[in-house]
């Protein structure tokens, strides 16, 4: 076993320069995050999703000279960076919009992921030399799941329906379980030599269940020492552990733990709000999308740096047009299963059966065609791909291991840029837009939230406590919040009321710079100490990030 990230030519993790490359390791390595350093800043300035930047730079690293040739460990990626990944897609997603979509994400998540792991695993037997069936459904299996990351940045964006992102991020979400529960079955065959379709169909449905039995008692578990503690270190350490407490014993135990850590990151996010404080949810869901942003990014490096070695030992058995043909053949395949998929599956049910047009009728073909090109694959792909074991049970190299983490990139390649960049120009051509349906949801949610509020204001007036300045005071800031959402949903509006937020806002934020100025003035002639201006600035920055909602006067 190597140990988690090591040179070759090193025995200590990533501590050697390139075999005959000349430069310090500690240069090569300051070079590679600069390089990190500037796509994010391009992902930045241009508005391209950073994931588009990032497979491009993880590409571009194989051509830079110098680099060191770097092993990871397989272990390393399924235990350590897939169960984050895996959580905070779950925590974060809808499991009201889930279950109203539950039809397309099924047959997508559950339906497509099959056909697409079939048909992959076929057409690479055929073309790909020497790839065995079992390695070549590795290659479907792990080619199966798409990635949303993109796909919901550039939707929400160019003003995609919200359906459309909805379905996308819950195909997404189950995908992956579908998609590594059948990649382990498939890496299994490999590793033993046989398969049974009937164990492989019962070890599906019980190590499902078994999953999901693990992940709910998990999330229940994690949700009663959430709910007794107040500490908001405490609480984000405990969030950042619990998609391991999930994962790990699932996984021990041989049972699904993808499931495992899915259910738990649906069981307690649907819970969050009555278990997490104000303080700590700013806090946690920083942390969360700073720690999947640094994961996604490292996967691509990571993959970046292992490419070289890579293409230098494929090489050697295959030539260069080869490769590029293989490559091509397993992304188009990919993209063209899903519109064999989506477009007869959607209409066929109902044109064989009345009852289910009724009550699923047809919907336009705009929506259908922008699903079925938006089938992007990107970080679990190639986590799972890195996942793959370097060797078999009796020591040999998995068969075909380096070939499948290439077409596994090519295609990762192809299909984000091929339909990465052109989906904001689709959804524009194609007219499919946005209704508001949502902003105005959520614009009633907060006139009827805010009447409540009036509601315990009067209920409390007469407390002695209660100043009457005091109520009246917070009566107008709501009873203005109320005309501000109102407005949203009023077609008659004349925009008055929001341009006067706006106009406070503006001003509000004029004076909160001044008040910064002034407290960095104090703390350069050393009236006040450090401790006082980062106190002093907290405070300031919460009323700057509430002035949205609270934009009155």
């Amino acid at each position: 076993m190597v140990s988690p990230l090591t040179s070759p030519a090193s025995p200590f993790p990533l501590a050697a320069a390139s075999e005959g490359g000349g430069a310090h390791f500690d240069v090569v390595l300051l070079g590679v995050l600069a390089g990190v350093t500037v796509l994010l800043l391009l992902a930045y300035h241009s508005r391209v999703p950073y994931p588009i930047w990032l497979v491009v730079g993880g590409g571009a690293l194989a051509f830079v000279p110098g680099l060191p040739q770097v092993e990871l460990d397989p272990d390393l990626v399924l235990l350590v960076i897939l169960p984050p990944l895996l959580y905070a897609a779950a925590f974060f997603s809808s499991l009201r919009d889930l279950r109203a979509n539950l039809r397309p994400i099924g047959m997508l998540a559950i339906g497509l992921v099959v056909a697409t792991t079939l048909v992959v695993g076929v057409v690479a037997h055929m073309v790909v030399d020497d790839l065995s069936w079992a390695a070549a459904f590795t290659l479907g299996a792990v080619l199966s799941p798409t990635d949303p990351v993109a796909a919901t940045a550039i939707a929400s964006r160019a003003g995609a329906p919200r359906r459309f992102v909805t379905i996308v991020e819950g195909e997404s979400l189950v995908n992956d379980s579908t998609a590594l529960i059948i990649y382990k079955a498939a890496v299994a065959a490999v590793l033993t030599g046989s398969f049974s379709l009937l164990d492989a169909g019962f070890d599906f449905v019980m190590g499902a269940a078994a999953g999901i039995a693990i992940g709910i008692a998990i999330g229940a578990v994690i949700a009663r020492i959430r709910r007794v503690v107040d500490d908001p270190p405490t609480e984000i350490t405990i969030s950042l552990l619990t998609p391991y407490f999930a994962y790990l014993p699932a996984e021990a135990l041989g049972v699904s733990a993808v499931l495992a850590a899915v259910t738990s990151g649906i069981w307690l996010g649907w819970r969050s709000p009555e278990l997490i404080t104000p303080a700590t949810r700013i806090q946690a869901f920083s942390v969360w999308e700073i720690l999947v942003f640094v994961l996604n990014a490292a996967l691509f490096v990571l993959v970046g740096l292992q490419l070289p070695g890579i293409v230098e030992q494929i090489s050697d058995d295959y030539a260069a047009g080869q490769l590029a043909l293989w490559g091509a053949l397993v992304a188009v395949t990919v993209i063209l299963v899903r519109f064999a998929w989506v477009f007869p599956l959607t209409y066929l049910p109902g044109l064989l059966s009345r009852r289910v047009r009724e009550r699923n009728p047809f919907p336009p073909v705009t929506s259908v065609l922008l699903i079925s090109w938006t089938g992007m694959r990107g970080a679990v792909s190639l986590a799972a791909a890195l996942a793959i074991p370097l060797t078999l049970d009796d020591g040999s190299p998995f068969p075909g291991r380096d070939l499948i983490v290439f077409l596994v990139y090519v295609t990762i390649l192809v299909t984000i840029l091929a339909q990465g960049l052109t989906l904001a120009p689709l959804i524009r051509l194609l007219g499919v837009e946005d209704d508001g349906k949502v902003e105005r949801l959520e614009a009633k949610a907060r006139v009827k939230a805010a009447k409540r509020a009036i509601a315990r204001i009067d209920e409390l007036a007469a407390e002695d406590w209660v100043g009457d300045l005091t109520a009246e005071r917070m009566r107008g800031l709501y009873e203005f919040r109320i005309q501000r959402f109102r407005s949203r949903f009023d077609d008659e509006d004349d925009g008055a009321v929001e341009a006067r937020s706006l106009a406070y806002q503006r001003l509000r934020r004029e004076a909160l710079g001044a008040e910064r100025a002034e407290i960095i003035r104090l703390r350069n002639e050393g009236v006040i100490n450090d401790a006082v201006l980062h106190t002093i600035e907290r405070d300031l920055d919460l009323e700057d990030t509430r002035l949205d909602l609270d934009g009155s006067g």
